[in-house]
């Protein structure tokens, strides 16, 4: 859980057909932190490639390293399957305590996983 707070949950990006443009991701306080690309692709808040989504769930790296997995459910895991945090489905992005620690509204839920794997 090393970069624990970070919002991407791009699961499925290719399934929900999003506009080319990036779909921004804030914190709690509402500061965008990052920008997530139709392709799956994780900017951060300076446009710098970090990481991506696959369609099946699996969250690489910048050098395409598996570091996490997003669940259907909204159930976001590390590397090691263990449960780091959770997504709702009206954006709202929760540690594993269900603390809520981020929003990510107007983009899919699964695309929140970027909290905990990029954020630092």
């Amino acid at each position: 859980m090393k970069r624990l707070l970070i919002i991407a949950g791009l699961m499925l990006a290719s399934v929900f057909g999003f506009e080319a443009a990036a779909q921004k991701v804030t914190d709690a306080g509402y500061r965008t932190v990052a920008h997530i690309k139709s392709d799956g692709t994780i900017q951060d808040g300076s446009y710098r490639t970090i990481g991506h989504i696959k369609s099946d769930g699996t969250v690489q790296d910048g050098s395409y390293r598996t570091i996490g997995h997003l669940k259907d459910d909204g159930t976001i895991q590390d590397g090691s399957y263990r449960t780091v945090g959770h997504v709702k489905s009206d954006g709202t992005v929760q540690d594993a305590s269900y603390r809520t620690i981020g929003h990510a509204d107007g983009i899919p839920m699964q695309w929140a996983a970027f909290y905990f794997f990029f954020r630092k």
